[in-house]
């Protein structure tokens, strides 16, 4: 294992949901085409290069379907494979169960690897660099706990998981509140002494006047390159003790660029809404 925890109670109900939409009504195909009883095995392969993950959901599935199935995985969950067909896991046990499960594990697997790969490429381009990797909210409804949980497998990081976990003032609730001012005030008259506030500004006169209403943490949306370290050294010429994230125009051809522009943080959504499904395979033993 990665030793990146998964909340079990998230994992038994996004594969419970996942299982009602493809067999609550049975499966009829495997039903009608394999004998009750019949017990085989299969093997789940990595056609293309990726680091492996969500093989604690594939678990999750087939205990779900029938107990009886038993997998043993030949790579760790965040290992890195070559692709090839290179044997992931081996699952045993009676066929119609396995088939059963077949779809919703390689949903999962192909979604979470993907996000874990793409997430992998951009930690391994920043790579000492003490800039922080964060994914956002946009997530795919329902399994958001998977899908970040596989941001932290290739090594990136969570951003406030929901909207109780932290303060962000972005463009709207500044417009509905009457400016930036007014926004950063009225939160910090309500905020805990726990709960951070983090304001998204679009300008250099929005980023002062939120240090100046008492923000700590800003965020930077959709500076250039250039601008962020001009922002940067603009405002770590402040007296204030600032966190200071970019976000926007983040790419494996950026993300480098923006972290040595001295931003503490870099945030980007598209570490999971970018991301492509992997092609990873059932394979079962013939003869």
């Amino acid at each position: 294992m990665s030793g990146h925890s998964l909340s079990e109670r998230a994992l038994r109900t996004a594969v419970r949901r996942a299982l009602e939409e493809d067999i609550a009504h049975g499966d009829v195909t495997t039903e009608a085409t394999v004998p009750v009883g019949t017990m085989g095995g299969a093997s789940l392969v990595a056609r293309v290069p990726m680091v492996v993950c969500g093989l604690p959901v594939l678990r999750e599935v087939y205990a779900q379907v029938d107990p009886a199935v038993q997998i043993v995985a030949s790579l760790d969950e965040g290992a890195s494979s070559g692709g090839g067909a290179e044997v992931v896991a081996r699952i045993e046990g009676p066929l119609r169960s396995i088939l059963t499960g077949e779809r919703v594990s390689l949903n999962f697997l192909q979604r979470m690897s993907g996000i874990a790969t793409r997430t992998a490429m951009f930690t391994r381009l920043l790579g000492e660099r003490s800039t922080r990797l964060v994914d956002t909210r946009k997530t795919t409804p329902g399994i958001r706990a998977l899908e970040r949980y596989a941001v932290r497998v290739g090594g990136g990081r969570n951003h406030r998981f929901n909207l109780a976990d932290g303060i962000l003032i972005k463009d709207n609730h500044i417009a509905a509140a009457g400016g930036v001012t007014a926004a950063v005030s009225a939160a910090l008259a309500t905020a805990h002494h726990l709960l951070q506030v983090e304001v998204e500004v679009e300008s250099m006169a929005e980023a002062h006047e939120a240090v100046d209403a008492g923000a700590r943490v800003i965020m930077l949306d959709n500076f250039s390159v250039d601008e962020l370290r001009a922002a940067v050294v603009e405002l770590r010429s402040r007296p204030e003790e600032l966190v200071i994230e970019a976000s926007g125009n983040v790419s494996e051809h950026t993300v480098v660029a923006i972290a040595d522009c001295g931003v503490d943080v870099i945030s980007s959504g598209g570490l999971i809404h970018q991301a492509v499904w992997l092609d990873i395979a059932l394979e079962f033993d013939v003869g």
